[in-house]
């Protein structure tokens, strides 16, 4: 079974898996954070203007923007799912490296930036309210499996999402390729159709998940492995 099909089988079974964990569905939204969050950077690194960020409770977001430049919606429209995806993935090399800490500082990081620069709509400011308490909680207060059995909650909640979020988009812009979000606006500004550019988005999140699987399954592993000794050379 080659590592894309393995990749495909660990999330379905993950998804199924995390389903049954309560109250698993209010993390999901740590990926339309991070997903929101992408397009807002990069628009601020184009010299536009980030108005706010709405993040809703059916794990959906919206990034409202000011931007001079109409090319310059290519790279914004490309940061949201490729940044979760890359997120996802760097999530799982920093509990390959027993960094769980440092993921949890940079996620929190993240949701207090966000919080106090650009979501603005009452569920999201609640919801970053109450990730951001927990989170501080887990680093300072909780024994250290616990907040590493909340990580890798976390973590794969965060793959699961940034595979299916554009996955979902492929299904979007069949039926409808106005309604098709990011694709859609990609499509816009080049000549890739809405479906294509869903279906590259949906590859890159793939690529991504077979990294991270990767580092799930071997990297601690390869990390712990002992370091062959030294032996100093003599003269019989």
């Amino acid at each position: 079974m080659s590592n894309l099909l393995k990749t495909v089988f660990f999330l379905i079974l993950s998804a199924f898996l995390t389903h049954l964990i309560p109250f698993s569905d209010y993390f999901r939204n740590l990926d339309t954070m991070i997903h929101e969050f992408g397009h807002a950077i990069v628009t601020l690194a184009l010299s536009g203007k980030v108005m706010y960020i709405e993040l809703f409770a059916n794990h959906s977001g919206v990034t409202y923007s000011q931007v001079t430049s109409r090319w310059s919606l290519l790279p914004i429209a490309l940061a949201g799912y490729t940044t979760a995806s890359l997120f996802a993935f760097f999530l799982f090399r920093m509990r390959a490296s027993g960094k769980q800490r440092l993921g949890l500082q940079v996620m929190t990081a993240i949701a207090i930036v966000a919080l106090v620069l650009f979501v603005r709509n009452e569920f999201g400011i609640f919801w970053l309210l109450g990730f951001i308490i927990l989170n501080t909680m887990m680093l300072a207060f909780m024994p250290r499996w616990l907040s590493d059995l909340y990580y890798l909650l976390l973590a794969f909640l965060t793959l699961e999402e940034s595979v299916f979020g554009p996955f979902s988009l492929i299904l979007y812009a069949w039926n409808d390729p106005a309604k098709a979000g990011d694709a859609t606006n990609l499509s816009l500004v080049t000549p890739i159709p809405a479906i294509g550019w869903a279906m590259l988005l949906t590859l890159f999140s793939l690529w991504c998940a077979v990294r991270a699987l990767k580092w799930f399954l071997t990297g601690r592993k390869a990390s712990r492995s002992p370091r062959p000794a030294y032996r100093q050379p003599f003269d019989e």
